[in-house]
């Protein structure tokens, strides 16, 4: 027997940039994803169901079993369902049928589905970025009857899988190593990655990327997915023994943390494919990101100087004051005093949550430091960890009850700290005014805006309250957003923990990792770029002997490997001498000069072997591009390979210069450093020829990176 093509009344269909999503939505059936992927010009959605059209399954169920929106168990669905819920362990099969579909144009659709026997509603939120086509998609699920309903799990979507994507690129890694990317082949089963740190973590970043086997950095088919939470998250990819495969990414809820009075909206999906590799989708969602989610700015994103590696707990004002000049004089704009300014904070176990200035190492406040500081022509930063506490401090002695535990167990500290339970207003209040206080009094520019630690036991009046938790951060942040409109915020959270496109509606940059070790960052940053764009990413100059790892790296290297990103610096500059100071200040006039090109430009990761890390900024009309190689390793070979550009017009001649290093880095001479006098006026060739053909590197030691200028010149 020939399985029957299913009887669909209506379809809908959203198009963005060179992408398109097809629906089956009549009124009264389940609806389901029929396409979504790479926009298929000409097809229609009435043969892209004729096209997959299925045999009776010898053995299985006699009426076809449809995939839907979120793969209810009421429909018979034997695979992994997009939500589960039940009322008093009842009405858990549900199945969703569709009660009305409003699509206001091409690229938005709200389609409500509902289980009248159930009493649940959900409605379906999807979105396609016109100029991006990254598609955005949420799911409201509402308890229509009067009965508390238990949640245990809803995803935005359940995402149906393009077969050939069969190759797997995922993000971990740990303190100081994040966003290191792993492949994988995708194998029948289920591949699952859950993250229970009540932060987006440094080990289970909620993010995919996936290609064929063959798809690289500029061709094949690729696709990349996140789900844009601060919280706990779980990424599960399932195969069935049909061979189809469904992707849900959304919201960790622990047992009993959401029963639902009213509804529970998910956290966003993001989802974006292309042909033209893993680069393409990643500019893709840079685009939407710097568009679409973060907040805009006018002024551009200056260079920071920080006080911790050169001070960690060391404060005086007299240091800070000549550190403070230092940091003018090599160019920062931006001074950001970090951890030990407050309260009885001499170490990592006291003070926090004391949020006033300490008398004993500022008797007169930070007046001085401010005022001096904006002499100096910069701005002013401050940092706070303000979800945390340490026991040793007058907030905790006062209030015992503020911090989050499992009742008849004793907290667990983490960095000598307990984390403060958002969900009482009594003490967002208590951070909002203490915190407030202070931005008005030293009219602070920039907040620095840390934790430290996971969360253990998220719990507070006896429940689970790791959502809660998370949303009254994100309420938290938006009030000082809304109160401080001109004061921008970093999201840090031991590095790179906190880092998802959730927690950048709030926030202006990541820190992206604790460890400024100039080779480990090139990788880190590497990963990091996948999902995130250079503009956002903060990328620091470390002292010369890393904190971390214990390398030592010449200012040359250090200085090049935090030109791309939000730069800063991070280290003691009394312990540089007057030559490394000038090849750093050197160095920051460069990033500044090409700022807007790093910053806004399409970022292209260059595809090497391992021991070389290469990367290109295209300014957006391909007439002017940065970009780098880090030699990190010897290579095999007596010559090293060409460097192949990346994001050229083919058909444009463009003047390539070296500009960084300063000096000639070559090991002998001649190299094509002379050759092509590229530390003079640079040689002219084609967009075609820089990019196909590339560029022979000149033979230099480990830890040596090169920057090259390209921009058009006339026929």
């Amino acid at each position: 027997m020939i399985w029957q093509k299913p009887c669909v009344a209506d379809f809908s269909i959203l198009r963005g940039k060179d992408t398109l999503i097809v629906l089956d939505a009549a009124k009264g059936e389940r609806t389901s994803i029929v396409y979504c992927g790479p926009d298929l010009p000409g097809a229609t959605a009435e043969e892209l169901v004729l096209l997959q059209t299925s045999q009776h399954v010898p053995g299985g169920p006699q009426q076809p079993i449809r995939a839907s929106l979120l793969n209810p168990l009421g429909t018979g669905w034997s695979g992994s369902a997009g939500l589960l819920a039940h009322c008093a362990r009842k009405d858990w099969a549900i199945d969703l049928r569709v009660a009305s579909i409003d699509q206001t144009s091409d690229q938005q659709i709200e389609i409500l589905t509902e289980d009248v026997n159930a009493n649940l509603s959900v409605t379906h939120n999807l979105k396609v970025c016109a100029e991006t086509g990254v598609l955005s998609a949420s799911s409201t699920v509402t308890n229509t009857g009067t009965s508390a309903v238990q949640l245990e799990w809803c995803a935005p979507v359940c995402l149906p899988f393009d077969d050939r994507l069969t190759s797997l690129k995922t993000f971990s890694g740990k303190w100081a190593d994040e966003f290191q990317t792993e492949t994988i082949g995708r194998f029948r089963g289920t591949y699952l990655r859950e993250n229970k740190a009540g932060r987006t973590s440094h080990s289970d970043f909620p993010g995919l990327f996936a290609g064929t086997q063959t798809t690289g950095e500029t061709s094949g088919l690729a696709a990349g997915f996140h789900i844009g939470w601060s919280g706990n998250s779980r990424v599960r990819l399932d195969t069935g023994q049909d061979g189809h495969t469904f992707l849900q990414m959304g919201e960790l809820l622990f047992p009993g943390e959401l029963e639902l009075g009213r509804s529970y909206t998910t956290p966003t999906f993001f989802g974006c494919w292309s042909r033209d590799g893993y680069g393409d989708v990643s500019r893709r969602l840079h685009h939407y990101l710097k568009d679409s989610v973060l907040k805009q700015r006018p002024k551009s994103r200056l260079v920071h100087y920080n006080t911790w590696e050169a001070v960690y707990f060391d404060h005086s004002e007299a240091r800070l004051l000549d550190l403070a000049e230092k940091a003018a004089a090599v160019g920062a704009e931006r001074f950001v005093l970090d951890d030990g300014w407050f309260g009885g904070r001499r170490s990592d176990q006291a003070g926090l949550g004391d949020w006033r200035v300490s008398s004993e190492i500022y008797p007169g406040g930070l007046h001085p430091i401010v005022n001096r500081v904006r002499e100096l022509g910069m701005e002013f930063g401050l940092w706070f960890e303000p979800e945390m506490v340490n026991p040793d401090s007058d907030l905790y002695r006062a209030h015992p009850d503020w911090v989050l535990g499992i009742g008849g167990t004793d907290p667990i500290p983490s960095r000598h700290q307990l984390t403060l339970d958002l969900t009482k207003h009594q003490v967002t209040n208590y951070l909002f005014e203490t915190i407030s206080a202070l931005i008005r009094d030293y009219k602070i520019d920039y907040i620095k805006w840390d934790m430290n630690r996971d969360t253990q036991h998220p719990g507070s009046d006896g429940r689970a309250v790791m959502h809660q938790q998370t949303n009254a951060l994100y309420a938290l942040l938006d009030r000082f957003r809304t109160a401080h409109p001109n004061t921008e915020i970093e999201s840090c959270s031991s590095g790179g923990a906190r880092a998802d496109y959730g927690i950048l509606r709030y926030t202006d940059r990541i820190w992206t990792s604790d460890n400024n070790d100039a080779r480990r960052r090139h990788q880190i940053m590497r990963g990091a770029s996948h999902f995130f764009p250079l503009k956002v990413l903060g990328n620091h100059v470390g002292p010369k002997k890393c904190h971390i790892t214990g390398r030592m790296f010449s200012m040359e290297f250090r200085a090049a490997s935090a030109i791309f990103g939000h730069m800063g610096m991070e280290l003691d500059l009394a312990d540089e001498t007057a030559e490394e100071r000038a090849t750093l200040a050197a160095a920051i006039a460069l990033h500044k000069q090409h700022r807007g090109l790093i910053h806004d430009g399409a970022y292209y990761r260059i595809e090497t072997p391992d021991f070389l890390m290469a990367q290109s900024c295209v300014e957006p009309g391909k007439t002017a591009a940065l970009s780098s190689c880090a030699l990190l390793d010897m290579h095999p070979s007596t010559i090293p390979p060409r460097l192949r550009f990346a994001g050229l017009a083919p058909d444009k001649n463009y003047r390539t210069r070296m500009v960084w290093p300063q000096h000639n880095p070559s090991q002998s001479s001649p190299s094509i450093i002379e050759e092509a006098d590229l530390t003079g006026e640079g040689f002219i060739a084609s967009g075609s020829a820089l990019m196909g053909h590339g560029m022979q590197l000149p033979l230099t030691h480990p830890d040596t990176c090169l920057i090259f200028h390209s921009e058009t010149v006339n026929d």
